[in-house]
């Protein structure tokens, strides 16, 4: 498995030029509590390589709350055969952790 782990530098210029998409794979309730702004939900326990968006010229980045279960969706991504190898290392408390704005649903 390729994994490239990105951390919050990279995931705030690649949100600030709008050349990453990320994919929070946390549970419903834990993205309505908090999530990175421009983050867009599809949970770890409904999982479907196949229903995650495509938004041409946009490299989807998978993030979770701390790069756990961002990595195994990776491996779910891969092993179905999508061009997807990079999380957010840190997750969202990492996020947290830098002071970063949040969005609530």
């Amino acid at each position: 498995m390729i994994v490239n782990d990105l951390d919050i530098d990279a995931i705030k210029v690649g949100l600030d030029d709008g050349s990453i998409l990320l994919v929070d794979v946390r549970e419903p309730h834990e993205f309505a509590a908090g999530h990175i702004p421009g983050s867009v939900s599809r949970p770890l326990s409904q999982f479907d390589p196949a229903d995650l968006p495509n938004e041409p010229g946009k490299r989807i980045v998978l993030s979770c709350a701390a790069g756990v279960r961002s990595r195994r969706a990776l491996e779910f991504a891969q092993s179905a055969g999508l061009d997807i190898d990079s999380h957010y290392a840190g997750g969202f408390k990492d996020w947290l952790m830098h002071g970063e704005p949040v969005e609530q649903d």
